[in-house]
């Protein structure tokens, strides 16, 4: 459903008065990958490793310096009017901050009204009966309608984001870090909900987190993202149970265990790794610092290395 082939997103960077470019910042540096329909594709990596500069890329939210996007077999990275449009239906965005991207100055029945009436034309009955739906769909009452965004919860109001995401009943939906801002009980909560709402509908999702485990519970297939490149990339097994990279080993490693008896060796394990990151850098990393391309190790498992 979506193609994404050697995507590049470079930043300027000026100097002088006349503002002339030295150099650049490259947020996102030749990535690919393909997320077919009802999969659930997984971009994990730390801040500033470009996983959210790939995902607004995708909605056209930032330039793009090279590369192409598919949608099916139309290259949206050059399309324009009413093309667009019907591509900004297709694929919508839950964003990591809840509160900044619900305008608080309007009811909630009237932010989850907005697309509907960007590319629908229902009565004010049909109208209402759809944002009812959606409230539903997030395990919300109707009366939630009427009240304003600060009127809720940090949870509720990204359950709000994700009735917005899903009111035009798109393809595919961007979650970037949708649950990096909540606590580990409405955590399960949003996920739940978006699992659910993924198999009703049919959806794709593109999960942007840095939480290796969020992610285990959400994603098929695993990108993990490291210096604006892929490190490695496979399936949730292959990654989590047989990791190659030491970057990956590193997040496995990260994941909190419940366990009390076991935090003195989780402890030690990551104390261990991290050491051993710094030790075999230059096994995994060109001297430059930039990430090697993948290869192949496995039946559906890419490593990037010499």
């Amino acid at each position: 459903m979506l193609h994404v082939k050697n995507l590049q997103v470079h930043y300027p960077i000026k100097d002088g008065v006349f503002g002339r470019v030295v150099g650049c910042v490259k947020a996102v540096d030749g990535i690919s990958f393909t997320i077919e329909p009802g999969q659930t594709l997984g971009l994990v990596g730390e801040s500033g490793s470009g996983k959210s500069t790939t995902g607004r890329a995708i909605l056209g939210l930032e330039a793009i310096t090279g590369g192409k996007i598919f949608f099916g077999d139309e290259n949206i990275t050059r399309i324009l009017g009413k093309n667009r449009m019907r591509y900004r239906r297709s694929v919508q965005m839950i964003f990591q901050d809840s509160y900044s991207s619900l305008n608080p100055r309007r009811r909630v029945g009237d932010i989850l009204a907005e697309p509907i009436r960007n590319f629908e034309r229902l009565t004010k009955g049909e109208e209402q009966k759809r944002v009812d739906e959606l409230l539903s769909f997030v395990g919300l009452p109707p009366g939630a309608a009427v009240k304003y965004p600060f009127e809720f919860s940090g949870g509720q109001r990204q359950r709000i984001g994700v009735a917005r995401a899903i009111a035009l009943k798109p393809k595919l939906v961007v979650a970037d870090e949708p649950v990096s801002a909540l606590d580990l009980s409405v955590q399960a909560q949003v996920l739940n909900y978006l699992k659910q709402i993924q198999e009703e509908l049919k959806l794709a999702y593109l999960f942007i987190s840095h939480d290796m485990g969020v992610v285990k519970h959400m994603c098929e297939t695993l990108a993990i993202m490291h210096k604006a490149r892929f490190v490695e990339v496979g399936q949730r097994d292959d990654v989590y149970n047989n990791p190659q990279h030491i970057y990956t080993r590193r997040l496995i490693a990260a994941i909190p265990d419940v366990r009390p008896e076991a935090r003195q060796a989780n402890s030690e394990n990551r104390m261990r790794l991290n050491q051993l990151f710094h030790q075999e850098y230059n096994k995994f990393y060109r001297p430059c610092g930039r990430v090697y391309d993948l290869k192949k190790v496995g039946e559906a498992h890419y490593v990037a290395m010499p």
